[in-house]
């Protein structure tokens, strides 16, 4: 999905999204014009089936422009959205099993921080980032000119499921809470304060025929910009989902 962003400096395209794609490259597509075409103007990184672009998150924080990718070789990258420089890199170490080997265990949902923008004293930023076996990590990257790996910064991790398999997640715009949804995982909702769970939707009911559809959400987001309670998801059978407020004492959401 492309991220795109208004520009209003004289000369400047009306419209630039930026692209990823599976051999890792950021692409960037400009059009001119009100009938123009959209074309490709910049491409950065190097073609790697191994860097392929998993979750991408973009912060328009006032003059703190930034464009974080996670890639399937595990590697987070900070990103100037205006040249493709690289600011910041860290990498997310994936558990182990109980065999002692790694787990193919991949990126699926990242959120780049936008309230906080870049900390002026440590010149960092703050991550969310949450692995298909339900591992979240908050962690801080420091950005510079001249980035370095930093595996040292600082992270709280936790684990959001016990099983299945997260294919979604969403931060409000508040910043202080995140959705995680998956196949054989019940949309729940965390305090990304606490690191603790606030919230779970039950199953829904069984049909007339007393079958009930195994739990599979695809993608889910909040409604309100004001009102974390408020959460829509979509389901595998093309189903949505929706609690306008989801505290309340059924916790079961509305399908159709």
């Amino acid at each position: 999905m492309p991220w795109t962003s208004a520009l209003e400096c004289p000369g400047c395209p009306p419209l630039r999204a930026l692209t990823t794609d599976v051999l890792g490259l950021v692409k960037v597509v400009e059009a001119h014009g009100k009938t123009g075409i959209p074309k490709v103007v910049e491409t950065w990184g190097q073609p790697n089936a191994s860097s392929c672009v998993l979750a991408a998150s973009y912060s328009d924080h006032k003059s703190d422009l930034l464009l974080a990718v996670a890639r399937k070789n595990g590697l987070v990258q900070c990103l100037n959205p205006i040249n493709g420089e690289a600011l910041g890199i860290t990498k997310i170490d994936q558990p182990l099993s109980l065999n002692g080997s790694l787990n193919d265990d991949h990126v699926v949902g990242l959120h780049l921080f936008k309230t906080k923008g870049i900390d002026v004293p440590s010149r960092s930023v703050s991550l969310l980032t949450c692995l298909e076996k339900g591992n979240a990590c908050l962690r801080s990257i420091p950005v510079s000119d001249a980035p370095e790996n930093s595996t040292t910064a600082s992270h709280i991790t936790w684990n959001v499921c016990s099983s299945g398999k997260i294919i979604c997640s969403s931060v409000d715009k508040s910043e202080n809470y995140a959705l995680f949804g998956g196949k054989g995982i019940e949309l729940n909702m965390w305090d990304l304060g606490k690191c603790s769970k606030i919230w779970s939707a039950k199953s829904p009911p069984s049909n007339r025929l007393g079958i009930f559809s195994p739990t599979w959400f695809t993608a889910a987001t909040f409604l309100s910009e004001d009102d974390h309670r408020k959460v829509v998801a979509g389901t595998i059978n093309h189903q949505m989902a929706v609690d306008f407020l989801v505290f309340k004492k059924t916790d079961r959401m509305l399908y159709w």
